[in-house]
């Protein structure tokens, strides 16, 4: 275990918490994460859009989770979605809310 392992996400660099299979993982939208989540999804700035609009997908959601988890303690794909799902949208809000912030703002 290294010592950020288990490190608390921090908001002001954009991270965010999300609970899988009952453990706390972090979402980190480092540029890697957020270049693989756009090759699957499509333009971050359409994600952006759809998010605004309401029409963002749980599959989407869950991609754009499990492509930002922190590498240092990754989560399989299915736990993400089932994680989402069982959370529900409403509360995959938070997180969700912090990534797009990451990603419209920047880390500067």
């Amino acid at each position: 275990m290294t010592p950020n392992e288990n490190a608390p996400a921090n908001p002001l660099r954009g991270e965010a918490s999300l609970l899988v299979a009952g453990e706390t993982h972090r979402l980190r939208p480092s540029f890697a994460a957020l270049v693989a989540a756009e090759e699957e999804l499509g333009p971050l700035y359409a994600i952006v859009e759809r998010a605004g609009a309401g029409h963002l997908r749980l599959a989407e959601v869950a991609a754009l989770f499990w492509h930002c988890l922190d590498p240092v303690r990754p989560a399989p794909r299915e736990a993400v979605g089932e994680a989402v799902v069982a959370l529900g949208l409403a509360r995959c809000a938070g997180p969700l809310r912090v990534l797009i912030g990451q990603i419209l703002r920047g880390s500067a």
